[in-house]
């Protein structure tokens, strides 16, 4: 890449588009982008590099750019549609750049239907305990060592936009159904995975996962999990609320390990990269002592005390996700009341896993739920209102994200409130935190 030719991204506030414009600037790249005029969460790091940020349609892209494409715009968006007539400009999509630029690193992906944020996370803090890391996390968050000799890339099998991806090391967390838009079913799902792991050197796959269990990952996979059956086996000797000992075994490796992190699917986020560790020569102080240095990944599990509250924002947008989202809550905070408030994303997704939605937001003591906001959120004409979804969940209020919609939540005072979304939730949690602080 030539440091010259500037580069523009469309749909520059994205979580992995703002993550590698900020990576590419702090390496001495002249880059700006486009995108909606609203806040996202994501975009505060590009404000503080002064990366200049033009509404959609607005700004010429300057001739001899390099374009990246954000996954979430079509070809048949205006502004892809005109870089991409543009013969004086190169574009490429963000998964296309990537599977390019992770080639001069020792590169690890970490992919998954849940958890491969916060286990990227973990493992660029690991990692950078030995190896100058560089690293792209799906909250928006991106870096690079300028002597960095080791890449971590969180890996999103959307639209099989992984199998851009050849990387030399692999975690893969799960494989539990999503994207019901695009996968057919369960096996067009684990088939995406199969094709990805087929591309990869090692791989490192929870055991756990009944879709890992049956998927065929090639003869370079090891297994962690609970489970007398993984290769590597954890026991959970204490927990408690601020931290768990457990003990990873297998293959001639263990370890106990005394970690500041609470619930089974963060532990199994460790093991992953414990067990990466061994298999690349790192020993279990150096292994601890980088996952020591992970303090949580943005909109994942981000506890704040407001009044005589608690507000918890999540990522969590998954039946699966909500679930253990809501336990983790109980176990950090237990006899308090939980207040679910979920926002939606994608119809599709609502209609297919409607029952097990159900299930997972009925754990909470009450739920609220959000409207769709957004047009990519009306992809299947059977569900056009929440309501399709609050009408099978007892006492489930359907919430107005305003003010007035903050003073109702305040009402549920004192109590953790959960916000679960991949949208832009974070807005309504500030009209409760007013509220509550009257």
């Amino acid at each position: 890449m030539n440091k010259t030719q500037p580069i523009f991204f469309i749909g520059i506030k994205g979580t992995g588009m703002a993550a590698l414009a900020c990576m590419l600037h702090d390496m001495g790249y002249t880059v700006s982008g486009s995108d909606l005029t609203r806040h996202f969460f994501t975009e505060e790091p590009l404000i503080q590099r002064n990366i200049p940020i033009y509404p959609f349609d607005t700004h010429r892209i300057e001739d001899g750019s390099m374009v990246i494409i954000g996954n979430a715009f079509d070809d048949d968006f205006k502004e892809v549609a005109n870089a991409r007539n543009n013969p004086h400009l190169s574009c490429l999509r963000y998964h296309e750049f990537l599977g390019h630029f992770m080639q001069g690193y020792t590169s690890f992906s970490v992919a998954g239907s849940h958890g491969k944020t916060t286990t990227t996370g973990m493992l660029q803090c690991m990692l950078n305990a030995l190896y100058p890391t560089g690293y792209i996390i799906g909250d928006g968050t991106g870096h690079m060592h300028e002597q960095a000799t080791h890449f971590v890339l969180e890996s999103c099998e959307f639209r099989r936009h992984f199998l851009a991806y050849h990387p030399q090391y692999a975690i893969i967390t799960n494989m539990d159904l999503d994207h019901v838009d695009y996968f057919r079913d369960e096996a067009d799902y684990r088939h995406a995975y199969e094709q990805f792991a087929a591309q990869c050197g090692q791989i490192v796959a929870c055991g756990d996962d009944p879709n890992v269990k049956v998927a065929d990952l090639g003869d370079h996979v090891v297994t962690y999990g609970f489970e007398p059956s993984n290769d590597y086996v954890i026991t959970i000797a204490f927990s408690d609320a601020t931290h768990t000992v457990f003990m990873v075994k297998g293959d001639n490796k263990r370890g106990t390990f005394d970690l500041p992190f609470v619930g089974n699917h963060l532990i199994l986020d460790c093991t992953a990269c414990i067990v990466m560790g061994w298999l690349i020569g790192m020993d279990n102080t150096t292994i601890s002592n980088g996952l020591h240095q992970f303090h949580g990944e943005k909109r994942r599990f981000v506890v704040e005390a407001v009044a005589d509250s608690v507000i918890v924002d999540d990522y969590a947008h998954h039946p699966t996700e909500i679930s253990v989202t809501i336990d983790a809550a109980k176990a950090r905070f237990p006899h308090q009341k939980i207040v679910a408030v979920y926002k939606p994303h994608r119809a599709s997704r609502i209609v297919y896993f409607r029952d097990q939605f159900v299930k997972a937001l009925t754990k909470a003591d009450k739920v609220y739920v959000c409207e769709f906001t957004s047009i990519d959120d009306q992809d299947d004409p059977r569900c056009t209102s929440i309501s399709y979804l609050s009408e099978h969940i007892d006492g489930c209020t359907i919430l107005s994200e305003d003010q007035k919609g903050g003073e109702l939540l305040a009402k549920e005072a004192p109590c953790v409130y959960l916000f679960l979304s991949s949208k832009d939730i974070y807005h309504l949690e500030d009209h409760l935190k007013t509220a509550l602080k009257r």
